[in-house]
């Protein structure tokens, strides 16, 4: 099963492109939701909302939408991953409000934070049982096998990232799911990604029941156009992509 979203739904940009014109930004997350099947919350990161907030994502949602959501920065950026009791208590608390419309939780580390297995390891054994999560180191020092034993361990993701169509992380598969994070392609117009490009990511994708896929090279609605582009792809090589329609 394939989940192709995008990173965030509230770009002006997205405007004549995937909002008509005279919509109101209020309903925007209604218009996404009725042409994706998910989306990756980024915005968390940087303010965690409400519990309320949750829960209006929620009633405004169809049936079957799923909602990755990105973890506050607070535990990984400012406490880098120490004392991670009452940070993760506190994420779960609000993001539970989405009930079973909540999709995988992504923790993304610091670039400049170096492996710290212990931490890592006392954070996964705090997140909910049921909960998936993925993990995405963006230092070298994560890629060792003792990392690797530690997310398959825990059955958590190794986020895998892309930066100008290629992979800036082990494509390791360390759990029953997949996670893949697209940043910026090397096609025309910027930062689009070209066919070929998408072909290889489908062609990467690891053997498991479920995988995310999210576009985060929003400019211009370039990702409204590849998360387009790569279901079509996906669902022509007869791969079963979760549409609206399958989602309800």
């Amino acid at each position: 099963m394939l989940w192709i979203g995008t990173s965030g739904w509230q770009y002006r940009d997205w405007k004549g492109r995937l909002y008509p014109e005279k919509l109101p930004q209020r309903l925007w997350l209604e218009h996404f939701a009725a042409h994706f099947p998910t989306v990756e919350v980024n915005n968390a990161f940087y303010r965690l909302p409400e519990r309320s907030t949750f829960q209006q994502w929620r009633e405004r949602t169809p049936d079957g939408f799923c909602v990755a959501v990105k973890m506050s920065r607070y535990l990984t950026h400012v406490k880098r991953l120490r004392e991670p009791a009452e940070p993760v208590s506190r994420f779960f608390e609000r993001a539970s409000a989405l009930g079973d419309k909540l999709g995988p939780v992504l923790l993304q580390l610091p670039p400049t934070m170096r492996a710290d297995l212990d931490a890592l390891d006392e954070t996964l054994t705090l997140i909910p049982a049921g909960t998936r999560v993925a993990v995405e180191p963006r230092h070298a020092s994560w890629w060792t096998d003792d990392c690797r034993r530690l997310l398959e361990r825990h059955n958590a993701a190794l986020c895998w990232a892309d930066r100008k169509s290629r992979p800036i992380t082990p494509l390791w598969t360390t759990a029953d799911f997949g996670y893949l994070r697209l940043h910026e392609g090397r096609a025309r117009p910027w930062p689009r990604y070209g066919r070929a490009a998408l072909a290889s990511w489908l062609d990467r994708l690891p053997a498991v029941r479920e995988n995310f896929v999210y576009f985060n090279n929003d400019p211009g609605g370039a990702a409204v156009t590849d998360a387009d582009t790569m279901s079509a792809m996906a669902a022509g090589r007869g791969l079963k992509v979760m549409s609206c329609a399958s989602s309800n």
